[in-house]
């Protein structure tokens, strides 16, 4: 059910907040663990993040205010309830939707609805939405619409799209009003 990509993420996850004796997994944690992940980082890009201050903005949290273990105190990470709410969300919206895999995507979708972590509010400051992040998952749209981005060829440049036909507004529909005016419509 989850893609080996994310499970890849995850674990590299655990095992960071292992290694650093972190008592607990976090939203914050989880958004560390699929950071570099290709996909996720694309989109973040595309929305007009600043990939590098989001990532020392989130270690400094991280570092700042996670509980540590005791050296002696051999118990495992455990994941925060509201980690495990993110996970969920996704699976509940992956299988509401009909797929059968839960990306990284998936999950940087679903920490939007974790309003109170400090995830949130760091999206916020760098004017990233959950709209946007769908959207450019959904339609391959940055936020700025001249910033349309080519899922298949990203280094497409918009006169090599032109080229290939237009935009899909020009590519879909018909101006009326110039058809009237040349008069290919009946009355």
């Amino acid at each position: 059910m989850l893609s080996s990509e994310l499970e890849f993420c995850l674990n590299q996850g655990f095992n960071r907040a292992r290694e650093a004796r972190h008592e607990f997994l976090t939203v914050e944690h989880l958004l560390l663990a699929i950071y570099d992940a290709p996909k996720v980082r694309e989109t973040l890009l595309a929305c007009g993040a600043d990939l590098d201050t989001l990532r020392a903005e989130l270690d400094k949290h991280i570092d700042e205010t996670s509980p540590r273990l005791a050296e002696g105190d051999e118990r495992d990470v455990q994941p925060t309830l509201g980690f495990q709410r993110v996970l969920q969300r996704a699976v509940y919206h992956v299988q509401s939707s009909g797929k059968k895999e839960v990306g990284v995507l998936n999950v940087l979708v679903a920490i939007f609805s974790e309003k109170q972590s400090h995830v949130a509010f760091l999206m916020e400051r760098h004017n990233i939405s959950r709209i946007d992040i769908t959207q450019f998952i959904s339609h391959g749209l940055a936020r700025n619409a001249d910033e349309k981005t080519d899922k298949q060829d990203p280094a497409a440049s918009e006169g090599e799209r032109e080229a290939e036909g237009g935009s899909a507004l020009d590519k879909y529909t018909s101006n009326l009003n110039k058809r009237a005016e040349e008069g290919r419509i009946d009355p």
